[in-house]
């Protein structure tokens, strides 16, 4: 399973980090694929440390104005033009999306992903990972956004909330029929 991840390439501390790890292990143990921005620095490395120590294969997108923090050594690279194309190669590398803590860049894939679902471009299953309650106040957001009409489809159909790593990745193990 190719498992595209947004997250920061912030040095974040252990709170953040740990569950990063462990995420980490888990899609390199199950001989999965990480997706991901490319980035060689912060929560993207070691995101992709731990795939590649635990088995799993990388595949970094990249884009040309940060070309030059990319992983050396990954399985694949692929340098992206801007952030639209970077956003659409990831995307079509994926079989589904996890979206971990991040900032505006991460927010920005999220809701891209999430509005592609909405409007039914794609199925691919989308997990938020809510590492600490990162993304308590945006959960409450999604639900009054669906309590007052704003989403088409029931957002349960939209995104999964895992509260840990290993359901994370149970679901979109679930959702794609993947052992």
């Amino acid at each position: 399973m190719n498992i595209c991840v947004f997250l920061s390439a912030a040095d974040l501390d252990e709170r953040y980090t740990r569950p990063a790890r462990e995420f980490a292990e888990l899609i390199g143990k199950g001989g999965h694929t990480l997706v991901w921005g490319g980035s060689d620095v912060g929560l993207m490395k070691v995101v992709a440390d731990g795939v590649h120590a635990s088995g799993g294969r990388l595949l970094g997108v990249s884009v040309e104005f940060l070309a030059n923090k990319a992983r050396p050594g990954a399985d694949e690279m692929v340098i992206a033009a801007d952030l639209a194309e970077r956003k659409k190669l990831l995307l079509e590398r994926a079989d589904a999306v996890v979206i971990m803590v991040g900032g505006t860049g991460t927010l920005d894939e999220a809701t891209e992903i999430l509005e592609l679902k909405k409007h039914g471009r794609t199925e691919k299953p989308v997990v938020l990972l809510n590492t600490a309650g990162f993304y308590d106040g945006l959960r409450a957001q999604f639900l009054r956004m669906e309590d007052e009409g704003f989403l088409p489809r029931p957002l349960s159909e939209l995104v999964f909330f895992a509260e840990q790593p290993a359901g994370a990745l149970a679901h979109l193990q679930e959702r794609l029929g993947v052992r």
